[in-house]
């Protein structure tokens, strides 16, 4: 017996969870375990004067129950709300845990949301306690706060507190919240940890807010376990062991709330946290990550900038890469396809290519997850052509939230995978996918019409239109409303006629539009390294080192620039069918960015304000 519990251990992973997850009835219950099991291991990581830190489950641990027991002190009752404003850094992980183990309810927001952004999610949420990492997140957060019928107390990880304390609110440091009481208070975070259900609310996550205002999606311990749970079992299937992860999706975002954060809690991994999208080439190298979850656009990016190196490669290497590309496709669509000398040539550029693009991502990764929006499937192929795995999974905030993922074994990059174990999916009739299963969200915070109008008899109505194969694997056509039907009948999908636009090298972004109109127009955003590249060959003006925005502002309306694009855009066009070629477009004369509030923090277009934006401009296609 001992002999097969040790062989079930190293077949399952070191920290054993399996069993667990049926078990375990809170985020902290599971925590607290999986620490005490090896309490000296390394388990978070964060760069502090030029070097990876590491905090021990032990010392995670310790803090956990100290700033648990501070916000039982600061009044923090079971079931009141703390809105958690942070990076990605071990302190947002402690505040987290924190925050559930004293029995309160985390409400992640977004480090990009302004003054009132911040003033929705407090007065919607009821939050009566905040807590922010930094003075320059803290400026925005307190005058919010500080108007907020219900918030009165914060807590400021770092920096000089506030010269002067807002009005019924008092600012604590960090510290001084996680200092031991001065006697016995009675409260014990472990047992407090055991005593919460799984029926009980862990968090609220707001939505990205595409469509309108962000709303509050209720979510209990037992709806994270169970996707945890469904996410070992994708994991287990590319052999489970000492697991590292690089987190740098915000830790707001349902996405990496589950998949970067609990997960890799409940399996014992490592966390390192990375600084920010501009370091992740860097920290791709020092880290060496074994999983990753990502979503679209950064592969999108990965992917020019390898094709923009092998442009300027030297010929025999440009020729080794494209016949790797193309071996690695074979191979993809029909693993019988190669006969005994390409198997033979493609062994050689295993060692000659793939190697070393692996060892660009760190040499040892399993696999990269993309997931948050629609992943090009051609773009999929090019990484795993390339021998890095990437599997398309998909998920809603309202689904906890991961309900189906490419396995690794039978990999489909135009679908999303089948459901993941204990969902169910289904197609209504008319085309909308449902959901149903553990994972499945307990509501809308005080949106009771909206709760009913998208759970009906236990089914999630997603909003998505979808085709389920004979495998079972889920294919995602675009979002309900986002399809356009234009005045000839013809119904399309926007985000499958801006994935050939957005493929090719001199476009980074791009959206359609023509709902109810004769045919399709669209506004597009140029590469910025392809645009100033394109400047400096045609001698345009302020094209030395000028910043890329201001180059983008000055040559939008520039002619040559705009027959350079229509060329493109042509291109683009020859694999679509006539109703879903782009007759004519418009330049943006900026980037959709998170800043202008065009970009979801995790980088999906926010159609309704990019519409708000440039809606003269494309309307104005048409009377050409």
């Amino acid at each position: 017996m001992a002999l097969a519990t040790t062989a079930r251990r190293e077949a399952e992973g070191p920290d054993f969870p399996h069993g667990d997850y049926d078990r375990w009835h809170s985020i902290p219950q599971a925590f607290f375990e999986v620490a005490e099991r090896a309490p000296d291991a390394p388990q978070l990581w964060a760069k502090r004067d030029g070097a990876w830190q590491p905090l021990s489950r032990a010392e995670v641990a310790q803090r956990v129950r100290a700033l648990a027991r501070g916000l039982r002190r600061l009044g923090l009752k079971p079931g009141e709300r703390v809105v958690l404003v942070a990076e990605n850094r071990p302190e947002f992980v402690i505040a987290d845990l924190a925050v559930m183990t004293a029995g309160g309810i985390t409400v992640p927001a977004y480090t990009t949301n302004t003054e009132a952004d911040h003033l929705h999610v407090l007065e919607d949420s009821g939050a009566s306690l905040v807590i922010v990492s930094t003075e320059q997140l803290a400026r925005v957060l307190l005058a919010a706060a500080s108007r907020a019928t219900h918030c009165r107390a914060a807590i400021q990880m770092e920096g000089d507190l506030p010269a002067q304390q807002p009005a019924d609110l008092a600012v604590h440091p960090w510290t001084a919240a996680m200092q031991a009481p001065d006697a016995d208070d009675g409260f014990d975070p472990d047992a407090a940890a055991q005593a919460l259900k799984r029926g009980d609310t862990a968090c609220f996550i707001y939505t990205s807010g595409t469509g309108g205002a962000p709303k509050g999606v209720v979510l209990s311990h037992g709806n994270v376990l169970s996707n945890c749970k469904m996410a070992y079992h994708l994991l287990a299937s590319f052999g489970l062991g000492d697991e590292v992860f690089l987190s740098f999706l915000p830790l707001s975002h349902s996405y990496e709330h589950t998949a970067g954060q609990c997960f890799p809690l409940t399996i014992g991994a490592q966390i390192y946290y990375s600084r920010g999208v501009e370091h992740l080439a860097g920290e791709l190298q020092e880290v060496r990550p074994t999983v990753m979850t990502a979503v679209p656009r950064l592969y999108e990016s990965f992917r020019q900038r390898i094709l923009r190196g092998i442009e300027k490669a030297p010929a025999a290497r440009r020729k080794l890469f494209h016949r790797t590309l193309e071996l690695g496709r074979r191979r993809y669509h029909d693993p019988g396809s190669l006969g005994l000398g390409a198997r033979l040539q493609d062994a050689v550029l295993d060692r000659l290519v793939r190697g070393k693009v692996a060892q660009r991502f760190g040499g040892r990764l399993k696999g990269m997850v993309s997931g948050g929006a629609a992943l090009d499937p051609e773009v999929g192929i090019f990484f795993n052509a390339l021998g890095i795995r990437v599997l398309q999974g998909y998920g809603q905030t309202e689904t906890s939230p991961v309900v189906a993922c490419n396995p690794p074994d039978k990999c489909k990059l135009h679908t999303v995978g089948p459901p993941l174990p204990d969902v169910k999916v289904r197609i209504a009739e008319d085309g909308e996918l449902l959901v149903a299963g553990p994972n499945v969200m307990q509501g809308y915070w005080q949106l009771p019409e909206q709760t009913a109008a998208t759970i009906k008899d236990g089914w999630l109505y997603t909003g998505d239109l979808a085709v389920i194969d004979d495998d079972g694997y889920v294919q995602i056509t675009d979002r309900k409303k986002d399809i356009v039907v234009l005045s000839g009948g013809d119904t399309l999908s926007p985000a499958r006629v801006e994935g050939f636009l957005i493929r090719q090298p001199e476009i980074a972004q791009a959206m359609v539009y023509g709902d109810k109109r004769p045919h399709l127009v669209a506004i597009v955003v140029p590469d910025t390294e392809w645009l100033a590249e394109w400047a400096g060959r045609h001698g345009k003006a302020g094209t030395d080192g000028r910043d890329p925005e201001r180059l983008l502002a000055e040559l939008a309306d520039d002619a040559d620039l705009r027959a350079e694009l229509d060329k493109v855009i042509q291109r683009a066009g020859q694999d679509l069918s006539q109703p879903e070629k782009v007759r004519r477009f418009t330049i943006a004369p900026g980037a959709f960015t998170i800043d202008n509030d065009m970009l979801t923090p995790t980088l999906k277009v926010r159609r309704h304000k990019v519409k708000e934006a440039y809606q003269d401009r494309l309307e104005a296609l048409y009377g050409r």
